[in-house]
């Protein structure tokens, strides 16, 4: 229901925070509540779960992660409780590495992610990741598109992209490796 929200952090717990938006505090559950700063306005992209008992509010320091997060949770036996801690140590690259490499020791180090689990994320999202620090803008992604290149081969060449790149620069750089 909520993209994200933007308020200021009046309170700051071990598993949460409370962002402040027009005198009203949302308690938004977080991997790493401690990096952000209280008193601040903040951007927190955020995740509405809803079940019969319970109604909470997961944040997000940046799309990216709410996306990788949302794949996280639709794997069969991974819960959002259980997806969260993998966010505390900001290793998302490493992660998504891990699943496309089939390192079932790496995920096993997060809490309550045990062998079974481990290789159902992998099963279940190996080769549908792409590397997060590789923030590719979407109109690159459907000029490609248009030009009449196939998504596998543009998937190819999205992570060889430089962020720092402008759109056009991006595109004559996947032209070219194209």
């Amino acid at each position: 229901m909520y993209s994200y929200l933007i308020g200021e952090i009046t309170e700051i717990m071990p598993d949460s925070v409370t962002l402040e938006i027009n005198n009203v505090g949302f308690h938004i559950k977080c991997a790493n509540p401690y990096k952000y700063k209280k008193n601040l306005e903040t951007k927190i992209y955020t995740y509405q779960y809803v079940k019969e008992d319970e109604i909470s509010l997961y944040g997000f320091e940046n799309r990216e992660e709410l996306t990788l997060f949302l794949k996280l949770i639709s794997v069969k036996g991974l819960g959002c409780k259980m997806a969260l801690p993998l966010f505390a140590s900001n290793e998302q690259d490493a992660i998504i590495s891990a699943i496309e490499k089939e390192d079932v020791d790496f995920l096993k180090k997060f809490p309550k992610i045990g062998d079974k689990v481990a290789k159902q994320i992998i099963l279940d999202l190996k080769g549908k990741l792409t590397m997060t620090n590789v923030k590719v803008n979407n109109d690159l992604l459907e000029t490609l598109k248009a030009l009449g290149y196939k998504k596998s081969s543009i998937d190819s060449v999205i992570p060889k992209m430089d962020e720092k790149l402008s759109l056009e620069q991006q595109i004559k750089e996947a032209l070219k490796l194209l």
